[in-house]
């Protein structure tokens, strides 16, 4: 018969199961584990991996993102708490994948980034954590301002931020308190988009609309208002100038992924047009490569609705 394993074997099958089958060192010790068992796992061709220093995985097969987390988070040590693109997904904010986790620690804490693990050294840990299991979560207003700190996209930005005040995850003057008290240094994109937002801006298209409209120096629109005429609503354009009339809308086929979608846009324009209104279409790429044929067809078509005089139309500001 073989030799019967001499340490609590049902102590690390509880580990293992609490965290998603990974491990440190040290708990595998505290189960009386000796190292020339923990290096059996391990050799080459074994059935445990090492994922980060003292930290291990009980299979040998791909590692998923839970997996990466829970290891990132028993590799920087007590009291750290997940940030970045990992907990904006855990918020259900969507963010371009990756496989890197930020990980906030308490600033006196000495430990190095390695492998998929960056550490973020802060004297400003959040008050308020989410745990999930053996991992815990900055607030999703935290983690998007984390995340977009520094990006040198600004579409990207302004994607990650739409994303979350669009679904009511995160709100304007939360984002706003969190970019007053986190650090100067890259913050200039997340201001930027802010200040959009706060004009009614919904959506990284939008954002690129508005930077051509500012950089042309074209008359500056309501964004996403509220259209209504006699007490009746018309529709919710995405740009709207109210002296001339005029409704810009932005046509992105992440809007149009069914029959029913395209009848509403179909319908909504006939509203507009039905009212006099002038709508323009801008696809989100002629916003990019096009942008001064785009801003003269806007002079043209404000031109026009000038000249017909204003309409009797009320607008609300967006929501």
């Amino acid at each position: 018969m073989g030799k019967r394993a001499s340490f609590d074997q049902d102590a690390v099958a509880e580990l293992l199961g609490r965290q998603k089958g990974v491990i440190t060192r040290s708990q595998t010790k505290g189960c009386g584990m000796s190292d020339a068992a923990l290096r059996h796992r391990l050799r080459s061709g074994g059935p445990w991996q090492a994922l980060l220093p003292g930290v291990y995985l009980s299979v040998s097969g791909a590692v998923t993102g839970a997996q990466r987390e829970v290891a990132a988070i028993l590799y920087a040590g007590p009291g750290s708490v997940i940030t970045g693109p990992a907990a904006l997904a855990w918020h259900r904010i969507r963010v371009p994948r990756t496989s890197i986790v930020n990980v906030l620690l308490p600033e006196p804490r000495r430990r190095r980034d390695v492998g998929f693990v960056q550490l973020n050294r802060t004297s400003r840990m959040p008050r308020m954590v989410f745990p999930d299991g053996q991992v815990c979560y900055v607030p999703a207003v935290r983690a998007v301002a984390d995340t977009v700190r520094g990006m040198a996209d600004l579409g990207a930005v302004r994607a990650i931020v739409a994303d979350g005040v669009q679904r009511g995850i995160v709100r304007v003057p939360q984002l706003a308190d969190e970019l007053a008290g986190g650090p100067a240094r890259g913050s200039a994109r997340l201001r930027q988009v802010l200040e959009e937002v706060g004009e009614g801006v919904r959506s990284s298209a939008e954002g690129d609309l508005r930077t051509l409209i500012k950089r042309e120096r074209i008359p500056d629109p309501m964004y996403n208002p509220r259209l209504f005429t006699g007490g009746s609503f018309i529709a919710e354009p995405d740009a709207w100038w109210t002296d001339a009339g005029v409704a810009g809308e932005i046509e992105s086929r992440e809007w149009h992924l069914s029959p029913g979608d395209w009848e509403r846009t179909l319908a909504r324009d006939a509203r507009m047009s039905a009212h006099g209104i002038i709508v323009l279409h801008f696809p989100p790429k002629r916003l990019r490569t096009e942008p001064r044929v785009v801003a003269a067809e806007i002079r043209a078509a404000l031109a026009a609705g000038r000249s017909r005089g204003p309409l009797d139309i009320m607008a609300l500001p967006a929501r």
